[in-house]
């Protein structure tokens, strides 16, 4: 192995660090927005049954429906190639996202958002297959899934600060109206924020396709020996036991985020420093600066999550067993979490800060773990639909589905209390979800070696 990237290599980790980085920027939107944007589309109030049956369906449906195509993405990437699916599901997350920005109802933002999931499913399990096969030295390769994959969290950083920016600033900006669409308030933030998705992948549209396939699926598709993928393949013997515990466990990592972390946004408010901060303002008003807090405590996650991520490519090279170091991230985790959101968040906006930056450290950083285990466990044939089957069925679809959860677990009809109930729910969730992860990993396959089967 020669010790320094070639020109292409770096471009192609560069430009796979930006994908990484706004698959989460557009994923993470929803969180800063649903509650303005809720407020403007549907009136209901916040904690009310209505309304916290739309941001149960505003988290899990566009999560079905990536799950549920993104799997079929998986697919297409074994049969198609690498590349190609990477292109197309860029594109429809760009356009999708823009056009969210028009809403005039909530069913319309809905299924704009499902179109956004399903670009994002369908290029994080592309993207991963991609750089494993275009990096086959085991320790570079590693290195190169991991810190990539760090990226996702400075899209995490990036959309609270993009929001935060929008907030600050949009009575200054375009008003957002013409094509025929009734906006009630053209200047709203929420609406830039969705908007903005559409300018990195921009560069990403632009330069994707001119990048080489990935040579182990080309090689194989030329010369007529790649094995068609099969969903069902994915449960004979050899492989069933990985899919099913990468599947349980991708999900319960994805129950932390977005059963407890995600719904920070909502249990702000409840703070008793925003609760000062607010007194005394209208409604519009105090909804701004509810905003802004979420979204610098949104930062502060996502720098948690950013130096997790990092840790993670780091430790990767260094431990072997692959159980030691989900659990070097586990373990804690089940202390974290309860104590975050049960105590943290229905106490001080000063405690806030610190301890969602270890919930997002030890919660994000099982996504690059992921990122880095699932192309060592499947064959290149089945090695889309594998990762695809574990990240969508498993992460978006069944993982998501903990916050349609939390949201119906915490409906009350007292509205000063919902803040608290949500933060105690997402306590509850949270340490539940860690420890069926904790469980499950004691069934995690060990990979066979270190270079990726063929």
């Amino acid at each position: 192995m020669t010790n320094r990237l070639t020109p292409v290599q770096w471009l192609i980790c560069g430009i796979a660090a930006i994908g990484f980085a706004f698959d989460i920027y557009e994923i993470l939107m929803l969180p800063l927005i649903v509650r303005p944007a809720l407020l403007e589309l549907t009136g209901a109030a916040p904690g009310s049954p209505p309304f916290q049956m739309w941001v149960g369906r505003l988290f899990f449906i566009p999560a079905f429906a990536g799950g549920v195509f993104g799997l079929i993405g998986g697919y297409l990437t074994d049969r198609l190639g690498r590349r190609r699916v990477l292109t197309y599901s860029i594109l429809i997350y760009a356009v999708s996202a823009f056009a969210s920005g028009f809403s005039t109802s909530i069913e319309m933002l809905l299924v704009l958002r499902c179109f956004v999931f399903i670009g994002v499913c369908v290029e994080f399990v592309a993207a991963t297959a991609w750089l494993a096969e275009l990096f086959t030295e085991p320790k570079r390769r590693e290195k190169v899934l991991g810190y990539t994959q760090a990226f996702s969290s400075i899209g995490g950083i990036l959309v609270a600060t993009i929001n935060g920016l929008c907030v600050a600033y949009a009575t200054h900006l375009p008003a957002i109206g013409g094509f025929g669409f009734a906006i009630a308030d053209p200047h709203a933030p929420w609406r830039y924020t969705l908007m903005s998705g559409v300018l990195p992948a921009i560069p990403l549209i632009l330069i994707r396709p001119l990048l080489p396939e990935s040579p182990a699926w080309e090689q194989k598709k030329a010369a007529g020996t790649l094995r068609r993928p099969s969903i069902a393949a994915l449960f004979s013997p050899e492989f069933r036991r990985t899919t099913i515990v990468t599947t349980i466990m991708f999900a319960m990592a994805y129950g932390a985020a977005f059963g407890a972390i995600q719904q920070i946004q909502q249990i702000v408010p409840g703070l008793p420093e925003v609760r000062s901060m607010t007194q005394g303002l209208t409604p519009p008003r105090a909804g701004l600066v509810t905003q802004e807090v979420a979204a610098n405590v949104t930062k502060v996650q996502e720098i948690g999550g950013l130096v997790g991520r990092v840790v993670l490519a780091f430790v990767a090279v260094i431990i072997v067993s692959r159980r030691k170091l989900i659990r070097l991230f586990q373990i804690p985790g089940l202390i974290v979490m309860p104590l975050t959101f049960a105590v943290a968040a229905t106490t001080s906006l000063s405690w806030l800060y610190p301890a969602m930056f270890l919930a997002g450290f030890f919660t994000v950083a099982q996504f690059s773990f992921w990122g880095n285990y699932l192309p060592r466990v499947y064959p290149t044939y089945l090695r889309g639909t594998g990762e695809s089957f574990a990240a969508n069925i498993g992460g978006r679809l069944i993982g998501t589905s903990f916050a349609w959860l939390t949201a119906t677990l915490a409906v009350t009809a007292d509205r000063a209390y919902a803040p608290t109930k949500i933060a105690m729910v997402a306590a509850a969730v949270g340490f539940s979800v860690y420890l069926v992860g904790f469980i499950a990993s004691f069934w995690l396959p060990e990979p066979s070696a270190e270079t990726l089967p063929d």
